[in-house]
């Protein structure tokens, strides 16, 4: 089961991010499949239709609507087109049982390629959750795994990102990232920690990295080439530049 789960995941890290959006929420009846009163459309007034009441205008434009989501996944997007190219009885079937059933295959695909990008990054929590909700594989894993147990999981990764990353601070002595890191876990938000991973630290982290490079041109003794080179880094001003002046530049200045 774990070497085509390999397989499968590898083939899923082709498929756009945006399939982890290609989501929607859908109504399970015991079974795990599309209850009873599926709901197809809603209108300005936030009330609902079930498909059996809908005319067969209003299936075909509910459709539509699907297809032009920019959300939808591709297997839902293939069994509306589909459904779309057949008879009004395709369609009122689609929108009661083909669509849940096409959504599962999105939300497993989601799923694969939520795990890819994990082992990519070493985050074991969504690699143990997202492993676990294929090992059970019903739509009503999947579907909780993609709207609450992934971001639980990421939560979970990136706190003990972030005091790794903490650590190193202080033991660099970079304030900028010691405030940031300990504002993101005092937060304790997803939201923060992914924040702070994404965008803070990369932005806190060239912060120090100005400070020190400016130290270094504080130094009387600083040659001549070196100045140039570390200047030239602040007049760049991009946290790439500014890294790899500290970690490489200033070490190939003749």
């Amino acid at each position: 089961m774990r070497r085509t789960r390999a397989a499968v995941t590898v083939a899923a890290a082709v498929l756009t991010p945006a399939l982890l959006l290609a989501t929607p929420a859908f109504a399970a009846g015991p079974s795990g499949g599309p209850s009873a009163s599926v709901v197809a459309t809603t209108d300005p007034g936030g009330s609902t239709t079930p498909v059996d009441d809908m005319s067969d205008d209003d299936v075909r434009i509910a459709i539509l609507r699907i297809i032009g989501d920019p959300s939808t996944g591709k297997a839902v997007y293939a069994a509306a087109q589909a459904a779309m190219d057949g008879t009004i009885e395709d369609q009122r079937y689609f929108l009661e049982t083909g669509r849940w059933t096409a959504q599962v295959e999105d939300d497993r695909v989601a799923v694969f390629h939520i795990l890819y990008v994990a082992q990519q990054n070493d985050d074991k929590a969504v690699i143990a959750a997202a492993n676990e909700v294929l090992d059970e594989d019903t739509p009503d894993a999947l579907r909780a795994f993609l709207e609450t147990g992934y971001r639980k999981a990421q939560a979970e990764d990136d706190s003990v990102a972030i005091f790794r990353i903490l650590y190193l601070a202080q033991q660099n002595n970079d304030k900028a990232v010691i405030r940031e890191a300990d504002k993101a876990l005092s937060d304790g938000s997803p939201e923060a920690l992914r924040a702070f991973r994404e965008t803070g630290y990369r932005l806190a982290q060239a912060e120090d990295d100005s400070v020190a490079i400016f130290r270094m041109l504080a130094d009387p003794t600083i040659s001549d080439a070196l100045r140039a080179a570390a200047v030239k880094a602040l007049n760049d001003g991009s946290p790439d530049a500014l890294r790899y002046f500290l970690e490489h530049g200033q070490y190939e200045v003749d």
